[in-house]
Order: structure tokens, then sequence, then C-alpha cells
């Protein structure tokens, strides 16, 4: 234990932001790094509990009171050692993980919990500065050859822990450069992307090769990829967008949210943002850009607040954020006991940095200028019933509510709701579960064709980033399995260590 009366003498506290009028000037990340006196507090919060329920919230199974006693120590490379045990990136897991951990952390039953996922940032970032990070190149070559079909966190995990393993990988990717979600979907202001590159530049020094500008069943063939390698692995994402069809959908400026956010990521990158029009479905058909637009964001989620960020950044007139469900409490309630993730209020720097957030919101048509372009939305304000258990059951609309606000630019962040199936999927003919993903069970990650596997969203459906590495770590060791007949890669339920390290 780090020190025994740590959590009793220290609370909570997280690093520093930059202020927000100083930061809406830039897409620079503006947090803070912990001095080294604060991070020793904040580690020594750690209780050591004889049952760690952080490990069970961590769906890597991040050993999480043994790096805070490390770093406690300032024993940085053994806590290094100890978090990449389980977590192949935990620079991008610091950053933009919504730290299920904490949730489940034992001190947080009546004090604020640990700070898990800034140690965790601070960990790996000490170790890139120590020179710690190095490339895990395999001793020896098994001369199995592996394609891993999307370069996102479960694509990226997967092809990690395979190339550890001995296999010859290669990562294909539909966009102009690797990464994808970490890459083009979030913000800078939340993960730079230095970050993403410095860890792609580990990989290929430790031999997986990269294809990039490669779609899968457009202008490379699966038939090549059946032929050439011993497995395949979809890590493809969720990336078809739930939409809003209401009167006046096809109007000039409503748009999915994840365009938006690709083409400011894109711009940031010296990128050209309408690159790609043919191999993406148009989505980089014409610029968006919020700029002196009254800007409604459509969905309360993750998505939506990286919007309200963007759209701040690119100073829009206005900025409002619909959630079609009721405002959720600020603090846990009888029904969302610890250690559960608690559906509590979630107020990112973004809300911060302004936005009018409403809730129990619908939204009944997009209204036009008669050119062709959007000027207002029809909306009405919606009274939930509830259960006996507290939860949102239906809603019904208050009558006399439904009015209109201007609108030029609305964003529809309202989720995914499976992968895309035009292409690859339908080519390969692989079977789909009851809600579009394809079918593949935790106990092997193999689909309907043997030599295929799933990880992450493909398969799992929308998620966080955190679930798709372990995804990705979990299915790598299926494959390996399959390929070898055994396998020595570490899993989060067996305590196996890899033996060509």
């Amino acid at each position: 234990m780090a020190k025994p009366t740590g959590f009793l003498e220290f609370t909570r506290a997280l690093p520093g932001k930059t202020a927000v009028e100083q930061r809406l000037k830039h897409y620079d990340e503006f947090v803070e790094r912990y001095s080294e006196a604060k991070l020793n507090e904040q580690s020594a919060r750690c209780m050591n509990c004889g049952v760690p329920f952080c490990h069970n919230g961590c769906p890597l199974g991040n050993v999480i009171p043994e790096f805070n006693d490390a770093v406690y120590r300032k024993n940085w490379l053994e806590a290094y050692e100890i978090l990449t045990s389980t977590n192949n990136f935990p620079e991008f897991t610091g950053r933009i993980c919504p730290a299920p951990c904490e949730s489940a952390c034992v001190l947080g039953i009546n004090q604020p919990p640990v700070a898990i996922e800034e140690i965790e940032k601070h960990i790996i970032e000490i170790a890139f500065d120590k020179g710690f990070v190095k490339p895990r190149i395999p001793n020896v070559r098994t001369g199995k050859k592996i394609a891993v079909v999307g370069s996102g966190p479960a694509g990226m995990a997967a092809a990690a822990q395979l190339n550890y393993a001995g296999h010859t990988v290669t990562v294909y990717e539909r966009d102009d450069a690797p990464g994808g979600l970490l890459r083009y979907g979030i913000p800078d202001f939340k993960l730079e992307k230095s970050v993403v590159e410095r860890r792609i530049k580990l990989l290929e020094e430790e031999g997986i090769t990269f294809k990039c500008n490669s779609h899968i069943g457009v202008n490379v063939s699966i038939n090549e990829l059946l032929r050439e390698y011993q497995a395949i692995v979809l890590a493809c994402g969720s990336t078809k967008p739930r939409d809003l069809e209401i009167p006046g959908r096809e109007l000039d400026g409503v748009h999915f949210a994840m365009q938006f956010l690709k083409q400011q990521n894109k711009r940031n990158a010296g990128r050209d943002p309408l690159a790609n029009a043919t191999i993406e479905s148009n989505i980089f058909s014409k610029d968006l850009l919020a700029t002196g637009k009254n800007v409604v964001v459509i969905g309360g989620g993750d998505t939506g607040s990286d919007c309200v960020g963007t759209s701040n950044r690119q100073e829009a007139k206005s900025i409002f954020q619909f959630e079609l469900m009721p405002m959720p409490p600020e603090k846990r309630t009888a029904y969302m006991p610890w250690p559960s993730y608690p559906m509590t209020l979630k107020t990112s720097t973004s809300h911060e940095e302004g936005v009018q957030r409403q809730w129990a919101i619908a939204t009944k048509a997009f209204i036009g200028d008669g050119k062709g372009k959007l000027k207002a939305l029809s909306i009405v304000d919606l009274e939930w019933k509830i259960t006996e258990d507290g939860r949102p059951a239906h809603f019904v609309e208050i009558p006399g509510s439904e009015r209109q606000i201007p609108c030029e630019l609305a964003l529809l962040a309202m989720g995914f709701v499976h992968p895309e199936h035009t292409g690859l999927i339908q080519e390969l003919g692989v079977e789909l579960d009851n809600r579009g993903n394809v079918q593949a069970t935790e106990k092997d990650y193999q689909t309907s064709i043997q030599k295929i596997f799933a990880a992450g969203d493909v398969r799992r459906g929308q998620s966080l980033v955190v679930w798709a590495i372990s995804e990705g770590r979990e299915a790598a060791r299926k494959v390996d399995e399959f390929l070898m007949g055994s396998s020595m890669l570490e899993s989060k339920d067996h305590n196996t260590v890899l033996a060509t390290m």
C-alpha cells in the first residue's frame, strides 16, 4: 500500500487547465500535468483494497493498486511495466476513457475516487520522457501472415499483440492515415495527433505494416486477402450513424457529427478536408463550418460534446445541445449503486467552454428557407414517464410546447447503429447478429468463416476505446491459438505472459 493514511490526508485533485478564453484560440490539448508532489499525493490515496473493484471496472483488467504504489514510490519503470502488461495504449485511455475503473473505486463509496485515469496518463508520458518505451520486436517469426482490417484502437491492439507473438501483420486502413477513430473521430484538443503518430511509428518499428487508402471491397480485392493471409481480423468499427428521418432531413445544413469532426481534424493536420469523397460516399462533398451560425447538436453523448468544443473554436454564433432523455441526476441514486457505472450528469470541458444544454427535447422537423438551406428547427418538450425503479420508460409530447428556433447547422450525434454492410461485410457473407453487428462470440471471436475474426465495435457495437483495446487483445489471443494450437499472449482472464519477450 502506497501510504496507509493517504486517503485520509489528501482529497481528489485534477490537473489544471488552460483558461477557456485561451484554449478556444487553438485545437491543442490544454490539460496540464501534475507537479511531482501532486502526483505523489494522488497515488497515495489508493488504499490497495483487499478486493480491488477497480480491476473489474476496467475492461482491460488493469492492475491499478500496484501501479499506484509504484508511482508513490517513484519507481517509474515498474509502474510502466505493470500498466503496459494489460494496456497497449495507456496514452489513449489516459486521455479519452470515461474511466469506469474510477466508478468502481472502493474509495468512491464515501469520498471522491482515486484519479486513476490521470495517474495512468502520467505513467506513460513519464515513461516516454525517460526512454522506457522502446519497440518490442519478437525474437522469432512464425511465418504466419495476418491481415487486420481497420487501424483504430481495436485493430492496433490486435496487430500489436499478434506481432508480439511473432506473426507478420499488415493493417489495412481506408483513410489516408492510420488511427481510425483516434485520428479523425476524436478532436485534437482531447487527443493531439502527435500522440497517435508516436504510437504508430513505434508499431511500425516493431514490424507492423500499415497500408492506407486501402478500402477492402472497393480498391483492394477481398479475394486477395483471403488468398494471401492465414487469418483476417475485422476491426473496422461501427460506422453507420443513427439518422433522424424527419421532414427536412435533405436540407443543406443537416449533417452527421462525424462528418463535421473529421473535416476539422483533417484541416488541423494540413490535409484536404474534402479528400476521399469517392471512397467515403461523398462524406466530404462540401466544407462544414460552424462559423457565424446558430448550431444545434442533437445528441448528448461524447460525440455531441466534441461538436460543441469544435463549434466554439470555429466561432459559432450560438450553440445548443439537445438530448431526448431527461436530465440525469448529478449524483448516484438508489437505482445506480456502487460499483456499477452511474448514469449521472457529465459536464465535459467542451460544455465548460459555452453551450446551452437542454434535455427532454424532440426535434420534429428541419425548416428550410425556400432555397434548400436549413434556417430553423421545429422542436417540442417531452414529459417522461418513470418506472418504479427510477428509469425513464416512455415519453409524451407536452401540448403547446412546440416551437421553432433558428439553426443553420444541425449536427446529428445520436450514435452508431452497426458497421457498414456495403462492400466488405456483404461480400464476405459473414453472419450478423440481430443488431447488425458481425456475429462472433467472446469465446473465440471467430466469425462464421473459420479464418476470419472480429473485434471491437464491429462485433460488440458502439462502445468505448478501452473496450476496443480489450477486444483487440482478446481476439489476437484467439487468432494465435487458431494458428498455433496454443498461445502465450497475455489475457485478462489468464495470468499468462508472452514467452517471446
